[in-house]
């Protein structure tokens, strides 16, 4: 099984926008759940200075073009078994991560969102378009076990 893990990542720096899927894949590995990211083979980001935001395309590298993120990030979102979306502390809209919830649910893939009570995000929309809203990352994980997992 594979889990997309969509999220903000232009304006994080490099820590904030991959020690969250670093923990969740690390987590669901031990239950043989494969995990990917759309940063992966993108570890020229973690050469950035640490404290400089990500930015929202770099032309000088194939995958983090305009057209490299949209085509690999819309083929993830489309062929994962379920997307995995933290928002939390999102303090403006991630339109790429957005895109990646109508991709996922025009395939009929279930969307865990995790978002507080008074995120961004919350919006009509985005919520027909999820499966699932929880609080944290913890329950991410379980609802993904449930989804994914026999029953012990």
């Amino acid at each position: 099984m594979k889990i997309y893990l969509a999220g903000p990542i232009t304006g994080l720096t490099w820590d904030e926008a991959t020690i969250w899927r670093k923990q969740v894949s690390s987590e669901l590995a031990q239950f043989g759940i494969e995990c990917f990211s759309p940063l992966r083979f993108k570890n020229f980001l973690s050469h950035l200075d640490k404290q400089l935001p990500i930015q929202n395309s770099y032309p000088d590298f194939g995958l983090s073009t305009p057209r490299g993120i949209t085509t690999r990030d819309r083929w993830d979102a489309t062929r994962c078994d379920v997307m995995f979306v933290n928002f939390l502390g999102a303090k403006k809209v991630s339109i790429g991560t957005v895109m990646e919830i109508a991709w996922a649910d025009l395939k009929r893939i279930p969307v865990i969102v995790i978002m507080e009570p008074d995120n961004i995000h919350h919006h009509a929309m985005i919520h027909e378009s999820i499966g699932f809203v929880v609080e944290t990352i913890d329950e991410a994980v379980e609802t993904v076990k449930a989804l994914l997992m026999e029953d012990q």
